[in-house]
């Protein structure tokens, strides 16, 4: 899913392309994509784009009658963009927007329709589309502490909460958490002082070097290669393979349809995590360690 990097890179290369000019069509393709429209999404229409801006993980595109059409990619949506007319016969197409300079279309990869899009009237409606976490990188070191300690969570499920924390997932969160040397399921009420502050700047970090990357690889291109998984990153999906600090095998644990990735070396004290689906069948021959595992595998 497009997290806080993403999103970024994806607002600012289409308000550079749209922003003073007019959207002269929006057609919706499928009919699980428009979620709610009042007024209705032509009311857009032969419109001045005025701003596009991020809210969470969402994209928020604002014309000039105050309506504001807004975008959540999920996991598999993406955007594109080009002066020439998109082949919209494509079942992957969700969406096309015609601007009086080029086109932006919305795909989503595989069957599940998860992307959603809204049409909402003024500020206050588009206000009330944000969770409301606080925004990462704005935030100071005290009001980071506030709200991460408002529930006592593990650190997983806190950091990719977004009525806590504004546009952080399940990719930036692993790669916080190693940066952090923190494990995924420290509960945040027992965090001391010293672990906040590190990840805090952990946070702060990974946000800051990820966008600034994305927006050096798309350079003057609108970003096509938007992915959560990316070889330079430190332990998000790369199970198996060497942290980049100790050089141990990262690991993971699963959960419905997400997965954390994590360094038992560098982030849990040695102690491997249990992953539910194979705890449960293991019970207490479920390895603690890496060398108990290394173990089990040569049996």
């Amino acid at each position: 899913m497009p997290e806080l990097p993403d999103v970024t890179v994806y607002v600012e290369a289409l308000a550079k392309r749209v922003v003073g000019h007019e959207l002269r069509r929006a057609m919706v393709k499928s009919l699980f994509l428009l979620r709610s429209a009042s007024p209705p999404l032509s009311a857009a229409e032969r419109q001045r784009v005025i701003d596009v801006r991020r809210v969470g993980k969402q994209i928020a595109i604002g014309v000039a009658n105050h309506l504001w059409i807004v975008l959540h990619l999920k996991i598999a949506g993406r955007l594109h963009w080009d002066t020439a007319k998109p082949k919209l016969g494509s079942r992957s197409v969700l969406a096309a927007f015609e601007f009086d300079n080029g086109w932006l279309w919305l795909t989503e990869a595989g069957t599940q329709r998860r992307a959603s899009m809204h049409v909402v009237d003024g500020e206050d409606a588009l206000r009330a589309m944000n969770p409301a976490g606080i925004e990462p990188l704005d935030a100071s070191r005290a009001e980071f502490e506030a709200a991460l300690r408002t529930e006592n969570h593990t650190l997983k499920r806190s950091l990719t909460d977004p009525h806590i924390f504004s546009g952080i997932g399940n990719a930036y969160s692993d790669e916080i958490l190693h940066r952090a040397q923190l494990s995924p399921i420290a509960m945040t009420q027992k965090l001391s002082t010293d672990e906040v502050a590190r990840l805090y700047e952990a946070t702060r970090a990974t946000l800051v070097e990820w966008t600034d990357r994305l927006r050096i690889e798309s350079g003057d291109e609108f970003p096509e290669n938007v992915t959560a998984f990316r070889p330079e990153m430190a332990v998000h999906g790369r199970y198996n393979q060497p942290c980049p600090r100790c050089g141990a095998k990262i690991q993971r644990i699963r959960y419905a349809s997400n997965e954390t990735n994590y360094c038992v070396r560098c982030q849990t004290g040695g102690r491997l995590l249990a992953d539910r689906a194979f705890s449960r069948l293991l019970h207490d021959d479920w390895p603690q360690t890496l060398e108990e595992l290394e173990a089990l595998k040569r049996r």
